[in-house]
This record gives structure tokens, sequence and C-alpha cells, in this order.
């Protein structure tokens, strides 16, 4: 038994004066403790090594009758000069070691880009271990920039470089900081070593398969098994939370606030649960909070400077959205601030994020720096927090929080500005219009259409329990949803597809789906869950992916739902897309209970089972 490695590279300094350095293969050799005595002092007097112009040839015994053989090339010119040489070398090789000082950079870029490729064109993507090892301490000198200069050349090779060398190559990185017993024993044999009893135990794995194919029994292949269809990827849906929260300025509908200028002229409406969702000025000014709770005097100086509520009877009559009270009129102080109000709201209603567009938009209103400036300041007044500064003078998109879909949370199933009341399972859930309307297009019909619900506070929900129907709530207000188990998903799944959202139907398919993937088989087939209960509720739901993917759930597990009471349940259709598509095939079966009847006949082992 043979083990034959391959080393290139030079790890000594080409600009250094110590050329009596001890190369890293003959220090190895000299020192390993596998190398027994006598072959160990052969080496060291260099009496059975034979030298070549281009390489040289080390002979020894490791592992007490293995013979190791050795090549260590440390000119890479044996690529440019004798490529058939080189080429056999790799071919023959068992292990590969690259060897670099890490203290020339330019030998080192030389071999990434010249002789990488030409190592991996000579290797042919055979599987052969390779050890990269980066030798010599590196100098803490920072090279010249000067592109005339040649100095940069004593510039260091970082271990990052090396480490994507060795991933380049598929290969073991290793840094030997000085030709030490520890690096070299230790560190470098330890990982070598490995490699060689690899590469014997893959050289006896080999010889014993080929014996075994010289027997005179040719014993028949087992069945290869397939692997099973690939399920359909099911695509989430994009967010358009933003957006709905924005239209909502534009639709006008469930409108709560009107915003008027000091000569009583109506600028814009609006609604109280987003304003207040994004500013305690809002708090303030509508009674959700009070002066006493918020504890901050500038919150409180700008809410009264800039806006006023007023109850006087000198407005004109507004048609409201809905039955409820009329919207409340607030006076705008500020006149230049009233003239941007609509900007301000988009800008509010958007998200609080687009701070670039707001600031554009009112500079080409307005013309006037310092007016502008002044509106700016207003607008962070209005978003100010309280008991902190309002130090954003420089303030970008990436600076300002997004409010709206972790404020709303604030408001969720609270009675706090609520104008709607959901009576369900005897209990009651107090929500607001402007929400609903913005995030369900069913419910903006059912609120502004020839309802019911239209004109009663009160609204019964059935057929929806009341933890779903919270679940259904928390997603419209905060656009996200975390069900707690499989069933409670199909319920929302259910209540979103009553109420035609869409998306929130999609993250609900999603979570059905990641959860079955990830449970056992053990757990898949002990579960009292029924896979063909969800089956028949996606497809009365139309819920058309989720029921596809269940079918090919079912049958890619076909051995554990066939042995189901539930699997009799299937429809004629439903069974014979299961029998297409199962996995394993039944003609796989058959093929594996002919080869265990061939290898009972034979009397002899499996290879395989």
């Amino acid at each position: 038994r043979s083990v034959n490695i391959v080393a290139f590279g030079n790890e000594r300094d080409g600009f250094s004066e110590d050329n009596q350095q001890s190369s890293l293969i003959w220090s190895y050799l000299g020192r390993s403790a596998l190398i027994s005595e006598t072959e160990s002092s052969v080496l060291l007097n260099s009496a059975n090594h034979i030298r070549n112009p281009v390489f040289t040839e080390y002979q020894a015994r490791v592992f007490g009758n293995v013979r190791l053989v050795v090549h260590d090339c440390p000119l890479w010119d044996i690529f440019d000069s004798d490529w058939y040489t080189s080429r056999s070398l790799i071919g023959g090789a068992d292990i590969i070691v690259i060897k670099y000082s890490v203290n020339d950079k330019t030998s080192f870029q030389q071999l990434k880009d010249s002789y990488v490729p030409m190592i991996k064109k000579a290797l042919n993507h055979c599987s052969v271990p390779i050890i990269i090892s980066a030798i010599g301490a590196r100098k803490n000198e920072v090279p010249c920039t000067c592109p005339l200069c040649t100095s940069d050349r004593r510039s260091c090779v970082t271990t990052t470089e090396g480490i994507q060398l060795a991933k380049e190559l598929g290969a073991t990185y290793l840094e030997l900081h000085t030709l030490n017993d520890f690096y070299i024993q230790k560190y470098f044999g330890g990982v070598l070593e490995y490699f060689m009893i690899q590469s014997l135990n893959q050289k006896s794995s080999d010889k014993m398969k080929k014996r075994k194919k010289t027997q005179k029994c040719h014993r028949v292949k087992p069945p290869q098994l397939e692997q099973p269809e690939k399920m359909p990827i099911l695509r989430g849906e994009a967010s358009h939370y933003d957006s709905d929260l924005h239209n909502l300025l534009f639709c006008c509908q469930c409108v709560d606030v009107v915003f008027y200028s000091e000569d009583l002229k109506k600028v814009v409406e609006a609604h109280k649960i987003i304003l207040c969702s994004v500013s305690h000025v809002f708090m303030l000014l509508f009674n959700v909070k009070s002066p006493a709770d918020i504890h901050d005097s500038a919150i409180i100086r700008t809410a009264q400077s800039l806006f006023a509520v007023n109850n006087e009877t000198a407005f004109p009559v507004l048609k409201s959205g809905s039955s409820c009270d009329p919207p409340v009129r607030v006076i705008v102080k500020d006149s230049v601030v009233c003239s941007c109000l609509s900007d301000i709201l988009h800008f509010i209603y958007s998200g609080a994020f687009q701070w670039e567009r707001l600031e554009e938009d009112i500079k080409k209103k307005l013309k006037d720096p310092e007016k502008t400036e002044h509106v700016l300041e207003k607008v962070k007044c209005i978003l100010k927090s309280p008991g902190k500064l309002n130090n954003l003078k420089d303030c970008r998109s990436h600076q300002i929080k997004r409010l709206c879909n972790t404020s709303l949370r604030l408001f969720f199933n609270t009675p706090v500005l609520a104008d709607v009341i959901f009576k369900i399972q005897g209990t009651t859930v107090p929500a607001h219009r402007a929400v609903l309307v913005a995030r369900c297009e069913v419910m903006a019909a059912m609120f502004n259409g020839n309802y019911l619900e239209a004109n009663n506070i009160l609204v019964p929900v059935y057929g929806v329990s009341k933890d779903t129907f919270l679940s259904f709530l928390e997603y419209l207000y905060t656009d996200s949803c975390c069900p707690a188990s499989i069933l409670q998903a199909m319920s929302l799944l259910i209540c979103a597809e009553m109420y035609q959202v869409t998306r929130l139907q999609h993250i609900c398919e999603l979570y059905i789906i990641t959860q079955l993937q990830s449970m056992p088989s053990r757990e898949l087939a002990s579960t009292r869950l029924s896979i063909v209960s969800l089956l028949r509720k996606a497809k009365f739901h139309n819920s058309d992916c989720l029921s596809t993917w269940l079918l090919h759930f079912i049958a890619t597990n076909y051995l554990i739902f066939s042995q189901k009471p539930e699997f009799q349940d299937l429809s004629v259709d439903e069974r014979n897309f299961v029998e297409m598509h199962r996995w394993p095939s039944d003609m796989y079966l058959k093929q594996l209970a002919d080869y265990r009847n061939y290898i009972h006949s034979q009397k002899c082992y499996c290879t395989v089972m």
C-alpha cells in the first residue's frame, strides 16, 4: 500500500535573505513520529531522495508498512515548461499540498490568477483532498501606494484571501506562523495524516469493490428510488398596508375630522385614528390623552399654537360617511401650515417616513426658504415623542420611524376613538371604521352602502369565533399575524376568505405549509390532525394553491396516509391524482419485492438493505 503526495509552491519569502530555511515537507518528514526511525534517519541524511531539475522526490515508510512518496515542486514553472509532467503528478496524487508565504503577495497573486485554473483543469472534477498552507508571520509594514514603486510586493496576503482561495478549490486552509514542532507535527501533520488515512480507506474500499465485481456470482442491482416530485411553490403577496391607509385620505370615507382655515374655509378632511397613531399633538387635541399623561410642555404648546377645536354652528353642514357623530371641526391657527396641511396629511397617511418628498412638495408650493423651514419645523414638532429632544434638523427618511403599523396596535381592541362595536359569541369587540374601510373592501362596502351596518354602531358577526376574529382585526391594524396552530391558521384563512383579504389568506396558507413540511414522519403518522379535512376546507374556501399543495403532500407521504382511515374520504379524482403522483411509486415497490425475493433465493447478503 502507498500514499502519493504532491506539494506545489515555495513557503519561503522570495525577497527574504534567509534561504537556508527548511521546507515544510522536509521538516514534516524529518520530525513526524509516524515515520520509523530507520527511514527517518535515511531521510535526514538525504540518502534516499532523487533530485530532479523541477521537483524533489522523497520516499519513506509511514504507519509502519505504508509506502509514502512525496513530490515537492517549489517552482510553479513546471506548469509552464512541462505541462505533461505536472498533469501526471496531479493525476497520480492522493493528496495535494499548496504552499505560499504570507509575505509574498506577488507570488500569491500569480498562483491565484495563473496556476489555480491549471490545477482545476488537471484535476478534472476529481475529489482529491487539497491542503493550502499559508506559512510565515505577517510583517506589519505599510506598503507604498506609488503606482511606479515595487515595494508593495512585500505586502502581506490576508487570511481572507487565503480562505477565499481555499473555497475556490474546495481545500482545507491552514496558517503556519512558524515551522516549529507544534505547527508541523500537531497542526499540519494532523491534517495531512487524516487525509492519508482517508486515502488508504478509500483505496481499500475500491479494492473490495473490484474484488466483488470479479466474483462469479453476478448479483442483480437493487432498484433505484427516485426523488419525490417537487411540491408546487406558493409565493406570498406584497404588503399594501401603506397604500391602503394613504388611499383612505382620497376616498374621504368615515371622516371624523375636518380642518378649517381661520376664515372658516374648509381645507381637508381626515381621521382621528390615523392622526393619533402618529402624533401626541393630535392625541391631546382629540382628548385621547390629557396634558398630565404627556408630561411634555413642548407638545402642549404645539397643540395650543397650531390647532383649536371649534364647536360653533357657523360652519356649513357636512355629510358624514356614517351615522356616527358629526366630524370634529379643527381651526388651523398658522396660515402657512394651513396652506401646506394637505401635503402634511399625505405624509402622515403614507406612514410618516417619506420626508424628502414632503420637503420637496412644500418647497415647490411655498417657494420661500424661511416659510419652508417654518413648516418643516412644525411638522417635526407634531411628530415629537414625549420626553425626547426635537433635534431632527437634518431629517431624512431613514431617521424617521415608520409609525402607523406600530402605533395603530395601541388602538387595537380598545374603546378609545372606537366608532363601531362587533358583537360576537356574547362578547363585544370595539373597532374603528376608518381602519376597517381602508384595509378591507368588504367592510368598506358594508359601512358605506345600503346595509344595516352603515347606520348601526353595534354590528353582529356570525360564523367566526372570537379569537379568530380578533386575529383578523389584528392583521388589519398591524399588517401581521401569528397563528398559534395549523387549525387556527385554517380558521383565520376562512375568515380572510369571507372578508376577501387575499394577502392574509396567503399568509395563512404559507403558515400551514411551513408547519406541515417541518413535521417529522413519526409525528405525521401519529398526529390526530386530519390533512384530508384541511384539504376539504381549502377547496371549499377557494384556496386553490393550498389544496393543490396538500394533494401533493399526501402523495409524497403515501405510505403514511394510505394507512389512515381518512385516506378513504378522498374523492375518486383525488385518489387518482394521489396514486399517479405517489412516492415511492407502485413500480418501485414491486421491483423492491422482486429484488428481495432474488436475494433470499440466492442466500446471500444484500449490499443495500
